[in-house]
């Protein structure tokens, strides 16, 4: 049986640009926390674009990039970075590349960047959440959250009970992934996650 073309990237992106404050609360609850969300947000998409193609690394569908304030009092704003890299293989620079964008974003604007990313990915193993480099005493590098939906898989009760609308896109990742050979299941669960939405 063939696979079912899925588009991962374009409900992502769409998901993030409107559900932006409910996916950092779901998937980053502290940076969550430390952003003062009456000040609103702002991506930043042509900057993003910019940085990518500064950085030469080919194109993205789902980077976001959003001007936040923080909730610490300081008259500041960070630049959250948000990955989601949903390809089915390994992609041997994804953190080297996260590493990229952090500083090139960091000397374009002299701010804090919070690097985030969620992998969409079945690998359960793959979890490249830091890049550095060393010589001769000189260390670089970044450290980053990651989340891995795939992780999600056992718990899906957990899921069910969210009211946090990337609950149900997890559910649809998982669902998507695990049905990419069976249309009729696809269809099946697709009908169950937007009657769960309307209930």
């Amino acid at each position: 049986m063939s696979e079912i073309p899925a588009d991962f990237d374009s409900p992502w992106k769409e998901a993030l640009e409107r559900y932006f404050p409910p996916f950092l609360e779901f998937f980053f609850p502290t940076a969550y926390a430390g952003i003062d969300w009456q000040r609103g947000h702002e991506f930043q998409d042509t900057e993003m674009q910019q940085v990518a193609r500064d950085a030469e690394l080919g194109r993205r569908l789902v980077d976001k990039l959003a001007k936040v304030w923080r909730r610490d009092g300081q008259e500041t704003w960070v630049l959250v970075h948000v990955e989601v890299q949903v390809q089915v293989q390994e992609e041997a620079d994804f953190a080297e590349r996260m590493y990229v964008y952090n500083y090139r974003l960091f000397d374009r604007h002299h701010r804090r960047v919070a690097s985030l990313a969620v992998l969409g990915d079945e690998r359960a193993n793959w979890r490249p959440d830091r890049f550095r480099y060393e010589l001769w005493g000189c260390e670089v590098g970044i450290r980053f959250p990651l989340v891995k939906l795939v992780d999600y898989r056992s718990r899906w009760a957990e899921l069910e009970a969210s009211p946090n609308p990337f609950a149900v896109a997890v559910m649809a990742h998982l669902k998507t992934r695990e049905t990419r050979h069976d249309d009729q299941e696809r269809r099946r669960w697709k009908l169950a996650l937007v009657r769960g939405l309307y209930e």
